[in-house]
């Protein structure tokens, strides 16, 4: 029996081997993308202008969401973030039940999944137009403003251009990542973000090494960074693995003259149900509401509004006001993505269908509203994790003058996508192993009747 399956694993690994090679493959032209600059800049003038604003802590999460690009003004400035905002759009009327017709198709199966996704797409498509109508416009504000030449030719062509550059570079990562999806290994799109926020580590490590050469930073500075980042990385990975179990119990069956015994197993609801998602939703959220804020407030003067003095100028300009905002969007969002990714009422009808309860609830609506009270305190935990992992290395790096080597929210992306990577790639080895396995042990009954 090994040596019939060794030829299906060799050939499963070959599958494997296949679209590990091809996601490297998206990734090496997304990255080619990523030094393509768009026409008429100058790019000395915005390398520059990120030199002065390195502690932004706005400029410096969108230049992660856009995989570096912000930071070399490329045609992939935008990153994902018009297809992340849209989803949102999206993700949130269908929550709310506002129109009917995605109601309609959500209950459609496949077909409904793939003119949602049509649907966002063609919204991606409006969304990044208005941002790429902003950066272009911000551009040429920072290069009158600053005395910068930014843009080495300001002309109505130029503004047309770099618009149509912006939007096509968005939606050319858009159908990247749903390339990684279909073809190659896990989510695309988080892959890419993933791939955006790895290729800095070398350079982050040469920042260390110049302070540690200008005795700007000891070797025992370095060591307690390292410790602290190995705590931060195990906890992390063990929220993100673990899980509560809900025991179900099945009941015995009786098939033709046997009795088979009652039947025990459990329903896992992890800790961090929502994953990085939560994450990439707050942060998507909160950088284009401060991109559209710094917009209008250098084209009008706004500043004089008592609700934008009082409320909105404090989020931009005071560190602890940015991450309470920051935190409550990553605590709704939270509850959000999962009310919408596990739906217990459908749950608990298929409990109930292949006749399984769980211990001391009632089958139906009972063990619908037992799974949602377990779900709504176990998110409420995950999601103080999370806010706890998000805004920490920041507050740490401020105090102990250590340059961390991500921030909190690029920690998240990259332990959460890469477990995500492994356990597709997991589930992809089991689920081909058992296929083949079986068409192997039918052909095998069938040579035997022969």
């Amino acid at each position: 029996m090994i040596i019939a399956i060794k030829p299906l694993l060799s050939k499963i690994s070959l599958d494997l081997k296949k679209r590990v090679f091809f996601t490297l493959l998206i990734i090496v032209v997304y990255r080619i993308g990523v030094n393509i600059p768009i026409p008429g800049i100058n790019i000395e003038s915005i390398k520059f202008l990120f030199l002065k604003h390195q502690n932004n802590g706005i400029l410096n999460i969108l230049d992660i969401f856009s995989g570096g690009a912000l930071r070399k003004m490329s045609i992939f400035s935008m990153g994902v973030v018009p297809y992340i905002n849209s989803s949102i759009i999206i993700n949130l009327i269908q929550g709310a039940h506002i129109v009917p017709y995605l109601d309609k198709l959500n209950r459609e199966g496949e077909y409904g999944r793939k003119k949602i996704n049509q649907i966002i797409k063609y919204l991606t498509l409006i969304l990044g137009t208005v941002q790429a109508f902003i950066l272009t416009l911000t551009m040429i504000k920072m290069s009158i403003r600053l005395y910068l030449p930014i843009v080495i030719d300001i002309s109505f062509s130029w503004i047309f251009l770099s618009i149509i550059t912006l939007v096509t570079g968005t939606m050319l990562i858009m159908w990247l990542g749903e390339q990684i999806t279909e073809v190659g290994i896990g989510n695309g799109i988080s892959i890419i973000i993933f791939a955006g926020i790895v290729e800095k580590t070398p350079r982050i490590f040469f920042r260390i090494i110049k302070l540690i050469q200008n005795k700007l930073l000891s070797l025992k500075y370095i060591f307690l960074l390292l410790v602290i980042m190995s705590i931060m990385f195990i906890i992390l990975i063990w929220v993100e693995t673990a899980y509560r179990k809900i025991y179900i119990h099945y009941v015995k069956k009786m098939s033709g003259e046997k009795l088979y015994n009652e039947d025990i197993s459990f329903l896992p609801i992890k800790l961090e149900q929502s994953g990085v998602m939560a994450v990439i939703f707050a942060t998507s959220i909160l950088s284009t509401f401060i991109i559209i804020f710094q917009f209008v407030i250098s084209r009008y003067n706004v500043l004089n509004f008592i609700i934008i003095k009082k409320f909105i100028k404090p989020i931009i300009s005071n560190l602890v006001i940015y991450n309470i905002v920051y935190a409550c969007l990553i605590l709704f969002f939270c509850y959000f993505y999962n009310s919408i990714s596990f739906d217990t009422i459908e749950i608990a009808d298929n409990i109930r269908r292949l006749e399984g309860y769980v211990p001391n609830v009632r089958p139906g609506k009972q063990t619908s509203i037992y799974i949602y009270n377990v779900l709504k305190g176990i998110t409420l935990w995950g999601a103080i994790f999370v806010i706890m992992i998000a805004i920490a290395p920041d507050y740490l790096s401020y105090i102990f003058n250590i340059p961390f080597l991500f921030n909190g929210t690029s920690l998240l992306i990259v332990i959460g996508v890469s477990l995500d990577v492994i356990c597709q790639v997991e589930s992809y080895i089991i689920t081909k192993n058992y296929e083949r396995y079986s068409i192997l042990h039918t052909k095998k009954k069938k040579m035997v009747k022969i």
